[in-house]
Order: C-alpha cells, then sequence, then structure tokens
C-alpha cells in the first residue's frame, strides 16, 4: 500500500480506531487533577476508580466500551468490501456513514438521549451490513 493507494474508507477506519481513545478521555477527565484520595483519577486501579463514576463520566466509559465492540465488524466489513471488488466510491460513502453515526451515537450517549442513541446504533449496524454486501450495488 502506498500513501496514493490509501481511500476515504482507510481514514474512517483510522477515525473508527480513535474514537474510543476519545471517549476515554471524556470518561476520564473531570477525575485528572484531583489526587485518588479526593476521588480523582486512579491510575493504579482504573477500573475500579470508573465503576465508581457516575453520570456523564460513566456514559462516557460505556460509550468507549461500545466504540470498541463496533470497531471489528467495521474494519472486517471495508476489508471485505475492498476484497470483493466493490466500488470505491460505495466503500468511502458507507464508510464515512458509519463514522457518522458513531459519532452522533458518541454524542447521543453523553447527552443521555438513550432511544436517539440506540437508533443511531442499529444505523451503524446496518451500514456494516451493507458494507458486507456492497459488491453487490
Amino acid at each position: 500500500m502506498t500513501l496514493t493507494s490509501l481511500t476515504l474508507s482507510h481514514i474512517c477506519v483510522l477515525v473508527a480506531a480513535l474514537l474510543p481513545i476519545v471517549c476515554a478521555g471524556l470518561a476520564k477527565r473531570d477525575g485528572f487533577g484531583r489526587s485518588p484520595r479526593e476521588g480523582g483519577y486512579d491510575n493504579v486501579n482504573p477500573r475500579a476508580w470508573q465503576a465508581r463514576q457516575e453520570g456523564p463520566a460513566a456514559w462516557a466509559y460505556a460509550a468507549q466500551a461500545n466504540s470498541f465492540e463496533a470497531l471489528p465488524f467495521f474494519i472486517g466489513a471495508v476489508v471485505i468490501a475492498h476484497q470483493t471488488g466493490a466500488a470505491p466510491f460505495v466503500v468511502n460513502a458507507l464508510s464515512v456513514v458509519f463514522v457518522t453515526l458513531r459519532i452522533g451515537y458518541i454524542a447521543a450517549y453523553l447527552t443521555g438521549r438513550a432511544s436517539l442513541r440506540s437508533l443511531l446504533w442499529v444505523g451503524a449496524l446496518g451500514v456494516n451490513i451493507a458494507l458486507l454486501f456492497s459488491s453487490l450495488f
């Protein structure tokens, strides 16, 4: 692969892979700058610290976990689409839609909009399925 052979879908894979890291930062941001004794982020025992979080910090952590869970299917769907000869425009367009839906999903999670979040999750799942069969379009 050369730089010129990268497609927009490859960039979308990178963005999707970075979304969980962004969520992790959002989950931990209120804990930075305070000692663990004061309820601040505990890097020695981060999972126990995270388990005690509520509200937006807990939602961001859940969005992080779900973003990691969604990633393998998306990566696999993009790879399969390219391997089966799907039109690059279709793969690129679907990849952009997936990333857009996932960003919306995270935003809905962080703002406590559960129904919208679920709708966006289903939409992103549908995009992955469309990617799998995109060589038929």
